[in-house]
């Protein structure tokens, strides 16, 4: 990369100044060696330094860099924990970078009206943590909720393992404080039920860091179950265990969780974790929730749909200690895969009842292109994540597994799915975003943009392809 010219610096120190006039001192990093750590996120085969980057700690601060920003021309890009598997938080070079990662309070806690509220930096499973000792639990829980933030989870619309019973990210947000990018801050929704009027929360919750900035959330809480026991099934084909989710939704069973793992992701997470999975071709980790008696009679019936589909091992967990080690080795399938190689999550979502066809499709296109795809979902509601191993080292691997990827999520949508199901579109996604979406859809979508964010300075360069982004933002 060439070295800026004088003009670009002097732009640069001009920004910088404004800024730390009305942030703290430790709020605005511009050092370039400092500046690295944010020039990627969780696709690290993509990186760009970025301008600088500001840290705010409170909504009016937020407010004050994004009106210097809007001021000044300055594209911003908000960035959460930076967990993004899509390029949802890569900077370009001109862009202030915008991270929540400092606003991490508790604001609220209302067990009557079972709702918390939270600053957007605030990490999934803190949520919980700060609810559970009053028997209460926040209910989305992706894999990364270790480390990732509210503020991403409403940007991507964030699920997890649980999310077939209890819903994604959109259903359990009530409200957002949300500032726009002239740094005006507005209240959506809020700590009741419904809100009146136009379902601007609906729009903004999935949105991808395109219409402002998310600095508070109000998000539903829940009690916890009386008890949950998961079970392990194991198949010796993957077609077997997709056929035998179908089977289960179709009869009307709504387990808390059905995960899918193969042999190369059972193999990885029991080497990681030790959760004693069973040696097979495919595994299902089915949880069931309630009363010691709800959760025999669910289990009864789960155990007798599977049998007509010939499973090789049925094993529930015997105690809160098995069962945790079964989660963690479900939890950890990303970190363990890394162990080992390179990979591209995908996270394309398609009906339950095409499982079969589309895990026998993406093994054969596996095959075609010569990578190893490794299957690790949300099997209840049909959002897959293959895992595409590949050499970062080694000359076109990328450019090869990029190609798999995209036939693959052209599958999902040729079988009545979606390219994204939680992770986002981001950079990875946005020149398919022609083959799930319309012209006229898209144009339609780009005007909501226009709306919330006239001059197109947010998240530059996601979403949608670079033809219709970039000419709308030079307009």
């Amino acid at each position: 990369m060439p070295p800026p010219d004088a003009a670009v610096l002097l732009r640069k120190a001009d920004i910088v100044r404004r800024l730390r006039g009305v942030l703290p001192a430790d709020a605005v990093i511009d050092d370039i060696a400092e500046t690295r750590a944010y020039e990627c996120d969780g696709l690290a085969a993509y990186r760009c330094p970025p301008l600088a980057v500001v840290l705010p700690r409170t909504t009016a601060e937020v407010s004050a860099a994004l009106r210097i920003c809007w001021e000044e021309g300055v594209p911003v890009v908000p960035r959460g924990s930076g967990t993004s598997l899509a390029g949802g938080a890569m900077p370009t070079a001109d862009c202030v970078i915008l991270g929540v990662a400092r606003m991490n309070a508790v604001l609220e806690t209302d067990y009557d009206s079972r709702f918390i509220r939270v600053q957007a930096g605030r990490t999934n499973l803190s949520v919980t943590g700060a609810v559970e000792a009053d028997g209460f639990f926040y209910a989305p829980d992706p894999s990364s909720q270790l480390a990732c933030a509210i503020a991403g989870n409403i940007a991507m619309n964030s699920g997890g393992a649980h999310c077939l019973k209890y819903g994604v990210t959109t259903n359990n947000l009530l409200g957002v404080t949300l500032v726009q990018m002239d740094g005006t801050v507005v209240e959506v929704g809020g700590p009741w039920m419904d809100a009146p009027g136009l379902d601007l929360l609906g729009v903004i919750c999935g949105s991808e860091g395109q219409l402002g900035v998310v600095t508070e959330a109000t998000l539903r809480i829940l009690p916890k179950p009386e008890g949950a026991r998961p079970v392990l099934m194991g198949f010796d084909t993957s077609e077997g265990a997709g056929a035998c989710v179908s089977a289960i939704i179709k009869a009307g069973i709504l387990p808390v969780a059905i995960e899918f793992m193969d042999r190369l992701l059972i193999r990885v997470c029991e080497d990681f974790a030790q959760a004693g999975y069973p040696d097979c071709e495919a595994l299902l980790i089915i949880e069931v929730e309630g009363s010691p008696t709800e959760i025999g009679e669910q289990l009864a019936r789960i155990r007798t749909i599977a049998a007509a589909h010939n499973p090789v091992v049925v094993r529930e967990s015997a105690s809160e200690d098995e069962a945790r080690k079964i989660w963690l080795g479900r939890k950890s399938a990303f970190s363990a895969i890394g162990r080992i190689s390179d990979y591209m999550c995908l996270d394309g979502t398609i009906p339950v009842s095409n499982l079969p066809y589309v895990l026998r499709r993406i093994a054969e296109l596996g095959a075609q292109y010569g990578l190893a795809v490794g299957n690790v979902f949300h099997a209840g509601d049909g959002n897959m994540h293959p895992l595409i191993l590949y050499d970062a080292n080694k000359p076109g691997d990328l450019q090869t597994c990029e190609a798999l990827g995209a036939e693959i999520l052209k599958l999902c949508v040729e079988v009545g799915g979606c390219l994204t199901g939680e992770h986002g579109v981001g950079i990875e996604k946005r020149d398919l975003m022609g083959v799930q979406f319309s012209p006229e859809d898209m144009e339609a979508q780009m005007r909501v943009k226009d709306v919330f964010d006239p001059k197109w300075l947010l998240n530059p360069a996601k979403v949608f392809p670079l033809a219709l982004s970039g000419s709308r933002r030079a307009g």
